[in-house]
C-alpha cells in the first residue's frame, strides 16, 4: 500500500461509517475529515521519548511494537463542529462532549482496526498500540503516546494544556498504527515543542489556563494530578451515572480557545 492509499482509506472510513455519529443524539455527528500524516519507525525522536524527563524509558518504540517496523501511521480526528461549539459553556462540560469523548474514542478503535486490517489484506504486518496486547498506561503517561507520535509525524505541536494543535486545531482525538510497510515521513515544520501555542508564559494567550474549572494550567503548564482529580470526583462522579460509562476528560481547555478548530498560528 501506498501513502496516499492510507489517506484515502482513513478519510472514506471517517466520511462514511455509520458509527460516527452519538446514538444519543439523534445520529450527531462525531468528527469532521481527518488529517492523516506518517512518521519513520526509526526516527531517533522515538528513543528521545524513553528519557525520563519526556515520558520515560517504559515507552516502546515503533520497532518493539512491531518487528521490523518501518512507517508510523498518524492522523487526527477533529470534533464536529456542533461537539467544540457545544462545550464552550463555563463550568461542567457539556453532555455532547461527554458522549463524544466516549463514542468517539470507541470510533476511534474501529478505525485502528479497519486499518490494520486492510493492511494485512494488502499482505504486510500492523500494530495498533493503544489498542493491542502489552499496551499499559502509568498515571499521565503509557508506553505508547499518540500525541507524541503525532509531533514526530508533523500533524502538530503541544500547548499549555498539554494537547496538541494541529491544522484543525486541538479539539479531537489522535490515533496511530505501526506498520511495516516504508512511508515516505511527512514534512514536521515544527522547530519547537509549543509552535502551534500563542502562549509565551507572559499572557500573550491565557485562555486555556482560564477556562480549566480545576485550576490546574498555569503559565508554567498544567497540574495533571489536580487535573485527573477534578475529572473524577466533579465529572465522573455524575456524569458516568446519567449516561451509563466512564468518559474522561472535561475539554474546557480545548474549546472556545484560538486552538480549538484551527492552528492560530498560521490562521487555518
Amino acid at each position: 500500500m501506498k501513502g496516499e492509499e492510507i489517506v484515502d482509506l482513513i478519510t472514506r472510513f471517517v466520511k462514511s461509517n455509520p458509527n460516527n455519529q452519538i446514538p444519543e443524539r439523534d445520529g450527531l455527528k462525531i468528527f469532521e475529515e481527518p488529517q492523516v500524516a506518517f512518521a519513520d519507525g526509526n526516527d531517533p525522536m522515538y528513543e528521545e521519548l524513553k528519557e525520563k524527563s519526556v515520558i520515560g524509558p517504559h515507552h516502546r518504540s515503533p520497532r518493539e511494537w512491531l518487528e521490523g517496523a518501518k512507517g508510523v501511521i498518524s492522523y487526527f480526528l477533529p470534533f464536529s463542529r456542533e461537539i467544540v461549539e457545544s462545550n464552550e459553556i463555563e463550568g461542567l462540560p457539556s453532555d455532547e462532549w461527554y458522549m463524544a469523548r466516549y463514542w468517539g474514542e470507541e470510533f476511534n478503535n474501529l478505525l485502528r482496526s479497519h486499518i490494520v486490517g486492510a493492511i494485512e489484506e494488502a499482505g504486510h504486518r500492523a500494530v495498533a498500540p493503544v489498542v493491542a496486547e502489552g499496551f499499559e498506561t502509568f498515571f499521565i503517561t503509557s508506553n505508547w503516546s499518540e500525541r507524541h507520535t503525532a509531533f514526530i509525524a508533523g500533524l502538530g505541536t503541544f500547548c499549555l494544556s498539554y494537547s496538541l494543535i494541529s491544522e484543525k486545531g486541538c479539539a479531537g482525538r489522535y490515533g496511530s498504527v505501526v506498520t511495516d510497510i516504508d512511508l515516505p515521513a511527512s514534512l514536521r515544520r515544527a522547530v519547537g515543542l509549543m509552535d502551534n501555542c500563542l502562549g509565551d508564559g507572559n499572557g500573550a494567550c491565557d485562555v486555556c489556563i482560564r477556562r480549566c474549572p480545576a485550576g490546574a494550567i498555569t503559565r508554567e503548564g498544567k497540574d495533571h494530578e489536580k487535573c485527573r482529580a477534578f475529572i473524577i470526583e466533579k465529572i465522573e462522579s455524575v456524569y458516568s451515572e446519567r449516561h451509563g460509562y466512564f468518559a474522561g476528560g472535561c475539554g474546557k481547555c480545548q474549546t472556545n480557545a484560538p486552538c480549538a478548530r484551527t492552528n492560530p498560528r498560521r490562521g487555518g
